[in-house]
């Protein structure tokens, strides 16, 4: 079970959750996303100079948006993450107008501190790095555990779901996969 598929890019996982919320209201989907981005807009909206508590607040309600309107993302305008900044981009604008009654408060937002979509060339290089150093370490798993982490983590199937597949008990597979996590830690700490 060494051979396993390539999980597919970011950027699709991203547009199929968000198909998924626009059809089906998928909570799971949903989920998914917010736990992906609510921080990482916290993260942008605190560097552009928000206190914490409203970006908390304009993280969450950017999210919110992105429940209520997820049939409006239309993929071949922008990527997931392009869209849900700038959601929470003009949030903080409208913010920042009701509060300060200001005109245009585009004037204090700097574009330059918007990040770009791709990884940075240095951040591409450690990324691919540490991707071969995984595989590597994957490859010394035992067959079994090899199996259950890839069911897990690259196919993104339930525990419950892998124990009926592989007619195991679900114990087994909790166990299969925490031993094969703690031993490719163990591998990588190399």
């Amino acid at each position: 079970m060494t051979d396993f598929k390539q999980p597919r890019r970011s950027d699709d996982l991203w547009a199929q959750a968000l198909a998924a919320v626009a059809e089906r209201q998928d909570r799971e989907a949903f989920a998914r996303l917010f736990s992906h981005f609510a921080p990482r807009v916290k993260h942008y909206l605190m560097h552009i100079g928000c206190p914490e508590l409203q970006a908390e607040e304009l993280a969450q309600e950017a999210l919110v948006s992105v429940w209520r309107k997820a049939a409006l993302f239309d993929p071949a305008q922008a990527a997931v993450s392009t869209w849900i900044f700038t959601i929470a981009r003009n949030l903080r604008v409208d913010a920042l107008r009701r509060r300060q009654g200001v005109e245009s408060a585009e004037e204090e937002f700097d574009f330059d501190l918007l990040q770009a979509d791709g990884a940075s060339l240095d951040d591409g290089l450690h990324a691919s790095r540490l991707n071969e150093r995984l595989r590597s370490a994957f490859r010394l798993l035992p067959p079994e555990q090899q199996q259950v982490l890839h069911l897990s983590y690259f196919e993104d199937e339930p525990h419950a779901r892998i124990a009926a597949q592989l007619s195991i008990p679900l114990g087994t597979v909790k166990s299969r996969v925490r031993l094969a996590v703690a031993q490719l830690r163990r591998l990588l700490e190399r």
